[in-house]
């Protein structure tokens, strides 16, 4: 079966998530941290999307992207660049040039409605590492925007989000997520399909033709 061509047009924004293959851990140190967000950096820098949100993670990262109205191309071109140029830097430094890929595919991505359903999305992405316990408090971990944002000689840039951010984000990301938004979060991100409520999920979903996306998986009932 052919891929489904990627749907990613100007004016929505996007999650955006890639893994190493296998699931193996290719951020070891602050070394590898610090290399990847100088990509994404640099990324920014080369194709006009705005940065919203982000977490990297020892196997794999999140990024909220937010493409300008009339700029479809643009998530592709960023992520073939970085994923490329951080490969291509990865395996340089690690002397495994010619080992094969580093991710197990192309990158992952849905569309966010720009309502309190984007706000849910940027919880999970910055509760990633306190999720998996890797600190006390999320903001506690370097490689997140939550982290970034504090830090005046930050490298990385954020955007003004579609909504306002409330004046007590840190505390709603320290505070867990029900098992209905992680849920409705995960089907997004497996799936593909848009995230917002039923109107608005339809409506993009025959815009972007992802209406395939919202179908029951598996063969049809006799």
């Amino acid at each position: 079966m052919p891929r489904r061509k990627r749907a990613c047009i100007g004016g929505y924004v996007y999650h955006v998530l890639n893994r190493s293959v296998g699931k193996k851990q290719i951020f070891t140190d602050v070394g590898d941290y610090d290399a990847f967000e100088q990509v994404l950096h640099e990324a920014t820098e080369r194709v006009p999307v705005r940065l919203l949100s982000h977490c990297v993670m020892p196997n794999h990262w999140h990024l909220v992207l937010w493409p300008a109205r009339g700029r479809d191309n643009d998530v592709s071109e960023f992520m073939q660049w970085m994923t490329v140029t951080h490969t291509q830097r990865w395996h340089s430094f690690h002397g495994t040039s010619g080992t094969g890929p580093l991710y197990q595919g192309r990158f992952k991505s849905f569309p966010v409605q720009g309502d309190h359903h984007f706000l849910t999305v940027c919880r999970y992405v910055e509760r990633n590492a306190l999720r998996a316990c890797l600190v006390e408090r999320a903001q506690d971990w370097r490689w997140c925007s939550l982290w970034h944002r504090d830090q005046a000689s930050s490298i990385l840039k954020f955007s003004n989000w579609p909504v306002p951010c409330p004046r007590h984000w840190k505390q709603l990301v320290n505070t867990p997520q029900n098992e209905a938004e992680l849920n409705a979060v995960r089907r997004s991100v497996n799936r593909g399909c848009p995230f917002g409520d039923d109107t608005w999920v339809a409506k993009t979903a025959e815009r972007l033709d992802l209406e395939p996306t919202l179908r029951p998986r598996g063969r049809p009932r006799k």
